[in-house]
């Protein structure tokens, strides 16, 4: 299960780094916060686990889709 667990946060890390649109990259960085509290609890730290869920999945996402939202689109024809 936590080799599982690791390959999927690999997979998500390289589609964030290669999106070519933000908010895919942020959605993937939630999804690793929450793979790695997943894995954080597997591994016996569930005070771990609840931090990174609530900070890393929780209030960076938020952060990062706000600032998101204030800034504009370049198409990249131009």
């Amino acid at each position: 299960m936590t080799i599982i667990i690791l390959l999927l946060i690999v997979i998500l890390a390289f589609y964030a780094i290669s999106s070519g649109d933000l908010l895919h990259g942020v959605i993937a960085l939630s999804a690793i916060s929450l793979l790695s509290a997943l894995l954080f609890y597997l591994l016996h730290a569930p005070d771990v686990a609840i931090t990174e869920a609530a900070v890393g999945a929780g209030v960076s996402t938020v952060v990062f889709v706000w600032a998101i939202r204030y800034t504009e689109r370049k198409d990249r024809d131009s």
